[in-house]
């Protein structure tokens, strides 16, 4: 049976997720794209996946410099979800002006985020046009706020947003 692409997408869709935007550096070169398929997977160790789009600018850095930190957005960094999902100048040259910090790794890590992992890459899987990247958590911090949430291909506010679960 084949499954088509769109129908595929639209039933994902359905699963609400938080929004993040994965950072790692090349050089002294920031850099920065929008997810939402990110997830822990284990305890001990610590480890977190995330999966890459291969042709993203993101993806050589990262498999470079083998780093990268998840930073989780709040209900009001929407923009910031919108910048580094696009091919902007803003994205590439200004990092979003986001403000940003290092800690274990030297990866950027947002100041602002609902929270964070900071993470050296163990392993990658290939997962169709995306790699599946496996990274152990070097150092982590909680933030404040509530989470940006994407639900049925947009941002998601509640239950009063006018789109029913």
């Amino acid at each position: 049976m084949t499954v088509d692409p769109q129908a595929f997408r639209a039933v994902m869709g359905r699963f609400a997720t938080g929004v993040a935007v994965v950072t790692t550096c090349e050089g002294s070169q920031r850099m920065g794209i929008t997810v939402n398929a990110f997830c822990s997977v284990s305890l001990d160790p610590p480890q977190v996946l995330v999966c890459i789009e291969r042709t993203s600018r993101v993806f050589e850095a990262l498999l470079h410099s083998g780093i990268f930190a998840v930073n989780l957005l709040r209900d009001d960094q929407q923009q910031i979800s919108v910048c580094f999902a696009g091919n902007s100048e803003e994205r590439y040259r200004d990092f979003c002006s986001v403000r940003s910090h290092i800690e274990a790794t030297g990866a950027p890590i947002f100041d602002g985020s609902v929270g964070w992992a900071d993470c050296r890459v163990v392993a990658a899987y290939p997962g169709g046009d995306h790699t599946i990247f496996v990274g152990r958590v070097e150092a982590l911090g909680p933030g404040s706020g509530a989470p940006l949430l994407y639900y049925r291909s947009a941002y998601w506010r509640g239950p009063d947003d006018g789109r029913a679960p």
